[in-house]
């Protein structure tokens, strides 16, 4: 009898254990996306930015991206540079306006934006989606995923990897990826396998092909409120 009760123990503790170290891994471990999962989890904390002059015509349009359920956003500086008023829209066709600059750095290529409360703008939960910030650097070779606007009510995705988490590019770091981007795609996300904000697109290098420019998380929370931090 002793036997027995000390088998049915040993099984009862092995079985514990199994769920234990499932439950651990499960929880400790976080999730990897790939681009089409990626995309439905970003897709509506961007939208398509409007720059538009004093008579109301569109000097220049690219992306902004929502870093918080209140309205912190956020977009390439040369996107709103000299724009009087700035508009979004939203993947379901949602006017945000108006948008203002709260913060910017030219050199950096980084503005911080401020969207109307998300009670006026009717937003589901009167909070806005966003993207969280990665807080650890990024690896060479790492995959990513590059969303914008290239068109109006047109967003993509593009797939890559990060050639190098740091490149000096006219006196600032910057990432390089292969993710592929097009015009009015500036001031996008570049997402991290996870989901994670991991820069904002800026541009593209003439000297090397399909290699572009991203702004790194360093450089944007540098500009963010404390909280960001």
């Amino acid at each position: 009898m002793k036997t027995k009760l000390l088998a049915v123990s040993l099984i009862f503790s092995l079985i514990v254990a199994v769920l234990f170290n499932e439950g651990t891994t499960s929880a400790d471990t976080p999730g990897v996306y790939n681009a089409e999962q990626s995309y439905a989890m970003a897709s509506e904390a961007i939208f398509y930015l409007r720059v538009l002059k004093s008579d109301g015509t569109a000097s220049s349009t690219g992306t902004g991206i929502i870093l918080s359920p209140a309205g912190t956003a956020a977009t390439a500086y040369h996107v709103v540079k000299g724009g009087q008023r700035f508009e979004g829209i939203m993947a379901d066709g949602t006017v945000i306006s108006p948008i203002k600059v709260t913060r910017f750095d030219e050199l950096k290529d980084v503005a911080v934006l401020e969207l109307p409360s998300p009670a006026a703008m009717k937003q589901k939960g009167n909070a806005y989606n966003y993207l969280p910030l990665r807080k650890d650097k990024l690896k060479h070779g790492e995959a990513v995923y590059a969303l914008g606007y290239p068109l109006k009510n047109t967003a993509i995705i593009t797939e890559g990897i990060v050639n190098t988490p740091a490149a000096e590019i006219n006196g600032r770091s910057r990432i390089l990826t292969s993710a592929q981007i097009a015009s009015g795609m500036s001031g996008g996300p570049l997402l991290d396998a996870r989901g994670e904000l991991a820069g904002i697109i800026s541009g593209s290098l003439r000297t090397m092909n399909n290699i572009h420019l991203v702004v790194n998380t360093e450089d944007l929370r540098s500009l963010l409120p404390a909280s960001f931090q």
